[in-house]
């Protein structure tokens, strides 16, 4: 059967297109042979799965390897530590029935443990059997649980986590793991638990013997040539390797989903569309574009738990919308427990020690969502829906007249407004107002480096076709003549010869807009 581009479940070598795993397989065989017990923490869809499957097969020659998945076990066994012992013992003795060099007394001993029909079997016993088993065992043993985090907020777990962390502290006197690695979303090293510490009890967490993962799971731009070289082996599309994956990573910073997910559209859904007969069109600059319009409005899962924990978190909700809307600036300070959850999460990135949406196509989607959140009630947005005939013209976008017709409704419906007022929500309107124009054909994307309290650079993709606006607060002369120079600078990598810049002055009557070709500045 022929390669794909998988975007469901985890990636196999020799059935999907996948980057070369071997690096990031060898530093973690590092972590295991020096005997270490750590988490792997990283937002949903980044490959977890995948890797921890490679990673069992990359140390079988050296180690047994049992790895099990949390959500082969249902809620209702982690409900006291007895159900829990037998769910456990269960999953073990799915994954040791291939090994022959288990001895038959450490196998006897699981199913006895697995019994459910033994009542009140705590988790001492577990252990036990597992230091028997370490103590016995020809090849020293890696233990590997994926979606850790499966069902964690409970004193089973915590108790769990607690034998580990005791296991791990007495692993010179009694036979323990060679490693222990959990996998999930969650830091589990954030989860609290009550230990006894001299006459105190203490707030500690129960994996607070963990070692630092600093093995980067994104993929790089060499990552995704590689992954490409492959592909192209297989249908000579004669694509520019190094262009394709520069815009790939450009808009996914390396997210292993949207990666495979831009290269699956570019793959299946793009060749047979309007303007692309084939594989060798769609794997262009204009089938890039084409594919991250489809990705953005997508409603994947995703998607949806990014909104969910916007939902579940107010303050990160929060954050995020200064982050997107306003444009100031939020260090980024590791102890800040939103900036910790806005990473853990996905939302967040840490550049030059600034917090930043973690990659263009999130971005994309959060200010899609949010400017979603007021279509209903937009005045702005209904004036876009009512006059968007008007701004195309023989299949290409006017951007000269959307600007004149925005900057006419902003005045008539915000100019009395205070300057705060209109500082904080100009950009927004501006792409409620958009919104209806491009929506179904178009797309958009801020350029993230650019964007700051005082200016934010719009590219608008309209049928292949691409604009680009700088919308900035006005400063003074000096500072719009050095917003010119930088939209010059711009237009350059865009290969563009004309921009727009949309300037709110508050010291006039009305907004202000131009536009201009390179010979700006």
């Amino acid at each position: 059967m022929a390669k794909y581009f998988n975007v469901n479940g985890a990636c196999y070598q020799g059935e999907h297109y996948m980057v070369n795993l071997k690096p990031r397989l060898a530093e973690i065989k590092a972590m295991t042979d020096a005997g270490k017990f750590f988490s792997i923490t990283k937002a949903r869809q980044y490959g977890k799965t995948t890797i921890l499957r490679a990673l069992a097969d990359f140390l079988q020659g050296d180690y047994i390897v049992v790895s099990i998945d949390f959500q082969n076990i249902e809620s209702d066994e982690f409900a006291d530590g007895s159900s829990f012992v037998h769910a456990f013992a269960r999953e073990i003795n799915r994954k040791i029935c291939r090994y022959k060099e288990i001895p038959d007394e450490i196998k006897k001993s699981f199913i006895m443990l697995s019994d459910h029909r033994v009542q009140n079997t705590r988790l001492a016993e577990l252990f036990c059997c597992f230091s028997d088993w370490c103590r016995q065992s020809v090849r020293p043993i890696i233990l590997i649980i994926d979606e850790v985090d499966y069902d964690s907020n409970n004193q089973v777990f915590l108790d769990f986590l607690a034998q580990l962390r005791a296991a791990y502290l007495d692993r010179y006197e009694t036979a323990t793991f060679q490693s222990v690695i959990l996998a999930g979303v969650y830091d589990i090293r954030s989860i609290k638990s009550k230990i006894q510490a001299d006459e105190d009890q203490l707030e500690n967490s129960p994996w607070n013997i963990a070692a630092d993962f600093l093995v980067d799971m994104s993929f790089s731009v060499g990552d995704i040539v590689g992954m490409l070289e492959e592909y192209e082996m297989d249908y000579h599309t004669g694509m520019d390797m190094n262009r394709i994956a520069g815009l790939i990573y450009e808009y996914t910073s390396g997210y292993p989903y949207l990666v495979s997910r831009l290269c699956n559209l570019m793959d299946e859904r793009i060749p047979g569309l309007e303007k692309y007969s084939g594989r060798d069109s769609a794997w262009t600059e204009c089938g890039f574009y084409e594919a991250e319009r489809i990705i953005v409005k997508e409603d994947h899962t995703l998607y949806q738990s990014l909104i969910r924990k916007l939902k579940i978190y107010p303050k990160l909700r929060a954050m995020v919308y200064e982050l997107l809307f306003t444009g100031k600036p939020i260090p980024y300070v590791a102890t800040n427990s939103y900036i910790k959850d806005g990473v853990m999460l996905g939302f967040f990135r840490n550049e030059n020690d600034t917090a930043v949406i973690s990659n263009r196509i999130f971005e994309t989607v959060l200010y899609n969502y949010f400017i979603g959140e007021e279509f209903a009630e937009s005045r702005m947005y209904h004036v876009g829906v009512r006059e968007r005939n008007q701004f195309i013209t023989g299949g290409h976008l006017d951007v000269k007249k959307i600007l004149e017709k925005f900057v006419e409704t902003f005045d008539y419906l915000y100019g009395d407004e205070n300057e705060t007022f209109l500082e904080e929500v100009g950009r927004r309107y501006f792409l409620l107002f958009l919104k209806p124009i491009i929506n179904g054909i178009g797309n958009y994307s801020i350029e993230s480096r650019t964007r700051n309290h005082e200016r934010m650079d719009l590219v608008i993709y309209y049928h292949g076709e691409q604009s680009v606006i700088e919308i900035k607060v006005w400063r003074g002369n000096a500072y719009h003549e050095r917003g010119e120079e930088q939209l010059s600078g711009y237009l350059e990598y865009f290969h563009l010869t004309k921009g727009y810049m949309l300037s709110f002055n508050f010291n006039s009557e009305e907004g202000d807009w131009g536009e201009g070709d390179k010979s700006w500045g």
